[in-house]
């Protein structure tokens, strides 16, 4: 027997309430903030950080410096791609 759709739309709901509780709190004032995936302030911040290591390793010849700079320069610019969550993981090819 199908669900009914306000049954539903209370998982749904809750489930959004669970996974992004600041935007739902949002939703429920009617000031929406951005959800969760959009959010990347803190991607922005390792960047910077990244690329002022790289630039002090450079100016004072550290390699250690520049290699931690370029590394985490690295992640933040992965956390900044805008479709890492869309998609599908690749699976191994079988022979």
């Amino acid at each position: 027997m199908p669900q009914s759709s306000d049954h539903r739309l209370v998982d749904l709901a809750a489930r959004l309430e669970h996974e992004d509780p600041r935007f739902a709190r949002s939703l429920s004032t009617g000031q929406p903030t951005r959800p969760r995936e959009y959010r990347r302030t803190g991607a922005w911040w390792a960047l910077v950080i990244g690329v002022a290591m790289l630039i002090a390793g450079v100016i004072v010849p550290d390699g250690l410096l520049i290699a931690a700079g370029l590394v985490l320069s690295g992640i933040a610019v992965q956390l900044l791609d805008p479709e890492r969550r869309s998609r599908p993981p690749r699976r191994p090819r079988r022979c």
